[in-house]
């Protein structure tokens, strides 16, 4: 579905990613694990172009490197930045229509499943999303993507400064997205929840992959966590 070979990624004169080699299958789950300031979020970046980068970076068979952002969203791509971007001013319903894509037809999502997955939405439809909560924030910011029907998305710290609750709601969302056969990269912070509904895992160190595996694979390596994930 997503293929990376050798990325490298700059902002400026700053040389961030080193070679990232990346694959992403249909309806898999990888976690993109590492420490703030590794890479995480900039190949996310990179594969929306929103940096500039060398490398081939494949969607489908079709090369993305090169192409620009919407182009790369009309293509099937999704990506939920981890600043919770809302539109404020507009309804939470409004929010919600803005992630459909121009002459869309049908999809695997309709707003409907987004009141059902998330009954605060639905209970504030009608409101400014800017009095949403930051989770509720952050919800609506991932059901808006999920209404462009993409095939793969991205989606950076979803559950930063969530409650419990929340968090686990944001799993269940999580594997709803894979259930219906959509790819997820999660660059995320919390070990516990990125091992629980990962089917793989890749950890990030000073802008290379320094490990690929199964969860189990990651449990195992004590090694690997201390030097890479431990504070």
């Amino acid at each position: 579905m997503l293929q990376i070979r050798d990325l490298h990624a700059y902002y400026g004169k700053s040389h961030v990613l080193h070679g990232v080699n990346m694959d992403i299958a249909r309806g898999e789950i990888v976690a993109l694990l590492g420490r703030n300031g590794v890479g995480r979020s900039t190949t996310c970046k990179a594969v929306m172009g929103q940096v500039a980068l060398e490398g081939s970076i494949r969607f489908k068979d079709q090369e993305l490197a090169g192409r620009r952002s919407f182009e790369i969203a009309r293509m099937g791509v999704g990506y939920v930045p981890e600043n919770r971007d809302i539109f404020a001013g507009l309804t939470t319903r409004q929010n919600l229509n803005l992630g459909v894509k121009p002459g869309q037809k049908g999809g695997r999502w309709t707003m409907e499943d987004m009141f059902e997955l998330f009954p605060n939405l639905r209970n504030r439809a009608d409101v400014d999303a800017a009095v949403l909560s930051g989770g509720e924030q952050q919800m609506l910011t991932m059901c808006r993507t999920l209404m462009g029907d993409p095939e793969v998305i991205m989606i950076d710290e979803p559950t930063e400064g969530l409650s419990p609750q929340m968090t686990q709601r944001v799993a269940d969302l999580l594997n709803e997205i894979s259930r219906r056969g959509v790819s997820i990269l999660l660059v995320e912070q919390k070990l516990a929840i990125a091992l629980d509904i990962a089917d793989r895992v890749y950890v990030m160190g000073h802008g290379q992959v320094v490990f690929e595996g199964t969860p189990d694979d990651l449990r195992a390596r004590a090694d690997v966590r201390k030097e890479w994930l431990e504070v």
